[in-house]
């Protein structure tokens, strides 16, 4: 096949990754302001609030001392072809020990339309008539396949040197080892101990919240505002070349994902917690002077 190979050789960010996959590293900077945005756990999945109007880049750090393959998705579409996502597509090819920010879509080798966070209509996804899968950026990592070196003929003074047929093939042949058992099945409480624990954590909260003291109270949580999305930005000069990919395997080696979102949202929402609000302490000098008193 072929594919994308990022030229741009990036010193590693010094902030830890959001996603650390054991093949790649995956993170959100952004590129108005250079911060790594931090991360959110929640329900198993992991978030980072944008900033509306702020261009951003997806950061892919390769982990391995070979060549990996990376297709990118953001919001559903690919971010080479602009094809609805899937993981037998084009992507970028990543050399060893590798650190590349992919800036935007890209428009040809030579250009990128610029990743920026914006509203869900106006999302690169919803104006191309798909916005079911706005708001997660997500990467599927590929290894190389390695071509095995041909194997070495013994010459024909060694051939008449060595045992005979059946003696060799007994010298040489272990007895086959007998097959693994199979693996038990996972029990079916496995599957369920998940959301039990998320109500049993989200519980907790509301005991730890509620039992706090009255002084104690809460910033009001801010109202939620119109989902995030990736907006088709500014053109920008970011080249490529082309090279060429073979993976060692049809499925991914490996698949992570970040959601995104305002940070209004991810706090109405629960992912992002509220701080508490410190409480309102009596002023001995309110005021300067002495107010008249009221009327009768």
């Amino acid at each position: 096949m072929r594919s994308l190979l990022c030229t741009a050789l990036l010193a590693l960010a010094s902030a830890m990754p959001a996603h650390a996959g054991s093949l790649l590293d995956l993170s959100v900077i952004d590129r108005d302001n250079g911060q790594t945005l931090p991360t959110y756990s929640a329900g198993g999945k992991l978030y980072v609030a944008g900033t509306p109007g702020h261009r951003y880049a997806v950061r892919l750090v390769n982990r391995t001392g070979a060549r990996v393959l990376a297709v990118l998705s953001v919001d559903g579409v690919n971010a080479v072809s602009g094809e609805s996502a899937d993981t037998s597509q084009t992507g970028y090819v990543l050399d060893p020990w590798e650190s590349a920010e992919i800036n935007g879509w890209r428009k040809n080798l030579d250009e990128i339309a610029q990743f920026n966070f914006t509203t869900l209509p106006d999302s690169y996804a919803s104006r191309t008539g798909r916005p079911a899968n706005v708001g997660v950026i997500g990467v599927a990592v590929f290894q190389e396949r390695r071509i095995m070196p041909p194997k070495h003929v013994p010459d024909v003074a060694a051939r008449q040197e060595a045992p005979a047929p059946d003696d060799l093939g007994m010298a040489a042949a272990a007895p086959p080892a007998p097959p693994a058992p199979p693996a038990p099945p996972a029990p079916s409480a496995a599957g369920a101990a998940a959301p039990s624990a998320a109500r049993d954590t989200s519980a907790e909260l509301e005991q730890a919240q509620t039992a706090a003291p009255s002084a104690m109270t809460r910033v009001p949580a801010p109202r939620p505002t119109e989902k995030l999305g990736t907006g088709h930005g500014a053109r920008e000069y970011s080249h490529v070349d082309q090279t060429t990919f073979e993976r060692a395997t049809r499925r991914p080696a490996e698949v992570l994902a970040i959601w995104y979102d305002s940070h209004a949202n991810l706090v109405a929402r629960g992912i992002i917690p509220r701080p508490p609000r410190p409480p309102r302490e009596p002023q001995p000098f309110p005021n300067s002077f002495v107010p008249d008193p009221p009327r009768h």
